[in-house]
């Protein structure tokens, strides 16, 4: 075959190979070499189409040309069939269909950035960090990205089995019932006298949800509002814009996050607006290994700013900037387009936030105290009054951070500590102004 039959019959690769034939003049540095390899390209698909043992199409070979040079570059770009790319415009919008986890590739294998509040995923125990082996028996080793989450999407109702492999302990199944994944982005309560925000993930809902969390908790808890705790563990990103929003939501000016790529001009700077919604309170922020990318942007402001005390865990350091770019017809490619940097200029690639304040998820145990106190003493003298008591019985005493009316949440000793550092940043400031 003739290097111009080739190179003509290669008319329906437009989207993967324009960009390399029209791209400028400064970036082409071997043209020669340029069309050598579109020439090796064009041999090695007609060679597939003519040859192998099984007969694929066109749209098959393409579609993996484009997403096999994507997913080459980095962990997180990557080609967007039309299906795959308006599930994620849904996803977006707060609700979709799946299993409801944020994964990556590492290692030939399934890593799962964090799984989603409340989604089946969630509800059948699987965490962040999880490695996904294989799915419904088959290995997850050889395929990509967008082949392994193909295959986790199924009917609502039908069951999907992952093996996993998590930490040091032997590999085992969890069975996973699919089913419409309905994001609540933003949920919130009242610890006592302090405001818990809920932020699961960013998407359009995000900045409303946030505002109406502050209005509610300021209107129940009245005058003797401490604080915020901001909660963003396993919340695996989203929508840049979204997360500047947010950190904006609490700064009174400067900078958020500031975005960088290789082509100079192109740096961008997102300022904050005047008005702090939390007028001023203590804020708390709680991350962990599963907070990633917009989580980060939001945790490394606020920290920068001297704004919040960033509590938890290190970040899980995803510090790149993602641009989808849409293919008329052919669904859209996930392009990794810049680095971020928080407002001091770190850039918490590969990095991640590091906490201002380490607290690692524990379990606390009560035990009695057996020594001796003052009425066990010969001769001690007796109480004759003036304790306090006004003849009301004792309230029953609850687990710190959770209310009577919810002692069925599992403990979080991480949000106990947080808590319990705001009301202390609280009790501070009241006596610094005093």
């Amino acid at each position: 075959m003739s290097r111009t039959t080739r190179l003509a019959g290669l008319a329906v690769l437009t989207v993967a190979l324009m960009a390399l034939v029209t791209a400028p003049a400064s970036t082409q540095t071997n043209t020669t070499d340029t069309y050598r390899m579109l020439d090796l390209f064009g041999e090695v698909y007609e060679r597939i189409r003519a040859e192998y043992v099984e007969e694929v199409t066109d749209r098959q070979l393409i579609e993996a040309a484009i997403d096999g040079m994507l997913t080459s570059l980095d962990p997180h770009s990557g080609y967007l069939p039309p299906e795959a790319f308006e599930a994620m415009q849904v996803q977006t919008r707060g609700s979709f269909g799946g299993l409801g986890i944020e994964v990556t590739m590492e290692e030939g294998l399934v890593l799962v950035v964090s799984p989603l509040d409340n989604t089946p995923a969630f509800r059948a125990g699987v965490e962040a960090g999880d490695y996904i082996t294989h799915l419904d028996g088959e290995p997850v080793l050889g395929l990509d990205l967008s082949e392994a989450v193909e295959r986790m999407r199924g009917p609502i109702g039908s069951e999907i089995v992952l093996t996993i492999l998590r930490g040091e302990q032997e590999p085992f199944e969890v069975v996973v019932v699919r089913d419409v994944v309905r994001l609540e982005s933003v949920r919130w309560r009242a610890e006592g006298d302090v405001g818990y925000v809920r932020i699961a993930s960013f998407n359009e809902q995000t900045t409303p949800g946030l505002e109406r969390a502050i209005e509610a908790l300021e209107e129940e808890i009245g005058e003797d509002l401490a604080g915020f705790v901001i909660d963003l563990r396993n919340n695996p990103g989203g929508l840049l814009d979204e997360a500047v929003s947010v950190s904006d939501t609490f700064l009174e000016r400067g900078e958020i996050v500031s975005t960088r790529s290789r082509i100079e001009g192109r740096a961008q700077r997102f300022n904050a607006d005047p008005g702090d919604l939390a007028d001023g309170l203590p804020v708390v922020v709680l991350i962990n290994g599963g907070s990633a990318s917009a989580s980060e942007i939001v945790a490394g402001a606020l920290q920068d700013h001297r704004r919040a005390v960033v509590l938890g865990e290190s970040s899980f350091g995803k510090g790149s900037v993602q641009t989808i770019m849409p293919l008329p017809g052919n669904g859209a490619m996930r392009l990794t387009t810049a680095r971020y940097y928080t407002p001091s200029g770190r850039s918490i690639q590969a990095m991640g936030i590091d906490p201002d304040i380490v607290v690692r998820p524990a379990r606390l145990e009560e035990f009695d105290f057996n020594g001796r106190r003052e009425a066990d003493l010969r001769g001690a003298l007796e109480n004759t009054g003036g304790n306090g008591d006004d003849g009301q019985a004792d309230a029953e005493p609850t687990e710190p951070g959770v209310s009577a009316t919810e002692d069925a949440r599992p403990f979080d000793y991480q949000l106990v500590r947080a808590i319990d550092l705001l009301r202390g940043m609280a009790l501070f400031n009241q006596r610094v102004v005093n």
